[in-house]
């Protein structure tokens, strides 16, 4: 082959892999789903971004792009459902969802870690409001928890610090809702998760630094669904709820709403602290147009 034919051959190659690049970057699904950007800031990081403090991701690793399609739309607040399998945290709703790959650190810890270093200490840059990661223990055991907690241990330095007396605030807040061992986690002095309550604990004597957040199923105090007027009792109800969760230190949010975009307005007046969304940019929306700036 002459020379000169093989140098047009080896330059056609190359704008072939420069252009399949482009694209890849260009295109988000196919940048999402490849190994080599796992753990890296893919989110937007637009400092005029609108931070959403009240906007919770609920059951947020099934987004196309976990933890990342919250960030890029200013949430302050994602969920991960996780589950013990031969040594690993793996995050899936049920155990036979689970994936070798889909671990605890790769998809929320070590992303949210790089971009906490990478904004001098905060989620997002000149935030410094609180970032939360709930996570729900699926497996029944002391031997899950014990397990997130050492491996929290690697992530010390920008998680919230807990202690039965105070709270030191670290730029991600994790949570632990689900079936956790209170008595085993609280035997701790020193902790780096806190738990999710129930509104029963709201008429006890509720300490914050152990239960800063208390979370609920909708239809499990209430009837109203969005159509016509809320009942007066359940009105009545609900501000007493969000009354009792502030006045203990505490914030209160409901899961599984029935029309939540009907539900989502009022619950933002009444103060409840986290909107639970599956649809991510519908609340997004209607809080950057109605509700904060």
């Amino acid at each position: 082959m002459r020379m000169g034919r093989l140098f047009d051959i080896l330059l056609l190659l190359g704008l072939i892999l420069i252009a399949a690049s482009a694209d890849s970057a260009d295109n988000p699904a196919t940048a999402a789903n490849d190994p080599a950007s796992e753990g890296k800031i893919i989110a937007n990081t637009d400092t005029d971004l609108s931070v959403l403090p009240r906007a919770h991701s609920h059951n947020d690793y099934t987004r196309r792009r976990p933890l990342f399609d919250a960030l890029d739309m200013g949430f302050c607040s994602v969920e991960a459902d996780i589950h013990l399998i031969n040594g690993a945290l793996l995050v899936a709703h049920d155990a036979d969802q689970c994936q070798p790959d889909n671990t605890l650190e790769s998809m929320y810890l070590a992303p949210l870690r790089d971009r906490v270093r990478q904004y001098g200490g905060s989620v997002y840059p000149g935030y410094n409001g609180r970032f939360i990661l709930l996570i729900d223990l699926k497996s029944n055991n002391e031997e899950t928890m014990n397990a997130l907690l050492t491996l929290l241990e690697q992530y010390r330095e920008m998680l919230t610090v807990f202690t039965d007396t105070e709270t030191r605030s670290g730029a991600v807040t994790v949570i632990l809702s689900g079936r956790t061992p209170r008595d085993a986690l609280f035997q701790r002095a020193e902790r780096l998760a806190a738990i999710d309550g129930s509104p029963s604990d709201l008429d006890t004597d509720l300490n914050p630094n152990r239960t800063p957040l208390v979370s609920a199923g909708w239809s499990s105090l209430f009837t109203w669904t969005g159509k016509g007027d809320m009942p007066e009792n359940e009105r009545l109800l609900l501000q007493d709820l969000v009354r009792k969760a502030h006045d203990r230190g505490a914030l209160i949010r409901f899961w599984r709403l029935p029309r939540p975009w009907i539900l989502w307005p009022m619950l933002y007046d009444v103060g409840v602290d986290l909107l639970n969304a599956d649809n991510l940019i519908a609340l997004r929306d209607l809080l950057l147009k109605n509700r904060q700036p």
